[in-house]
């Protein structure tokens, strides 16, 4: 029997983020994280502690939506549980693009063949820099992508020297994304067109389409 999910939420919207933003997907998002970043957006996850949900509870929840193609699964910290691999692995047999949204800080190497996970690497204006798993870079599949959120001059100058150094450009799509309350996205445009990096800068859509909504977005 597949060990059961503690769940903060399973909501459908619009994907926010990604190269997959713009497209409805159902979001299981389960509790729990081993981080702290200090501009969190989703404190819930790991403030709470979430609903055991068994699988074939989740799989019917996701089915019952006008859609189900595209699921993320997100957290918090999703690969934490145990569960959340017998799910992962269950959607892709029925045939739907499975995201999964990761810190980086646990290892990629029990995700599916097939999911696509997005690492959301942690700069330094977060204060978890420093819990990232560098092997995990390697761990990353064609198909996967990278997400750097930053809240100042400083996380871009690290992130871009990250993407950089690790030679990341052109092997997988990276979206650098600000943190609204604290770096203007028009600076993070200038920065961009002024270094020349390939990178995608990205806005949260779901923030654009509903502000002020905490969950279920």
């Amino acid at each position: 029997m597949p060990t059961p999910l503690r769940l903060s939420e399973i909501f459908y919207s619009i994907q926010g983020e990604s190269s997959y933003a713009g497209i409805p997907c159902v979001f299981v998002r389960l509790a729990g994280c081993n981080l702290r970043c200090r501009w969190c957006d989703a404190r819930y996850t790991y403030e709470e502690p979430g609903t055991p949900w068994a699988l074939p509870v989740i799989l019917a929840e996701i089915k019952r939506y006008p859609t189900s193609a595209l699921v993320e699964i997100t957290g918090g910290e999703p690969l934490l549980q145990e569960g959340a691999y017998a799910l992962m692995a269950h959607l892709l047999t029925t045939g739907r693009t499975v995201l999964l949204e990761t810190n980086g800080s646990v290892t990629l190497d029990r995700v599916p063949a097939g999911v696509v996970t997005i690492m959301d690497v942690k700069c330094p204006g977060s204060t978890m820099a420093d819990r990232f798993d560098p092997d995990n870079l390697n761990r990353l599949r064609p198909g996967d992508e990278l997400k750097f959120v930053l809240a100042s001059r400083a996380d871009y100058e690290w992130a871009a020297d990250f993407v950089r150094r690790h030679k990341l450009i052109g092997r997988h799509p990276i979206h650098f994304s600000p943190v609204t309350a604290e770096l203007p996205p028009a600076d993070l445009a200038q920065w961009l067109l002024a270094d020349g990096l390939a990178v995608q800068l990205q806005l949260q859509l779901h923030t654009l389409l509903w502000p002020g909504q905490k969950r279920g977005v």
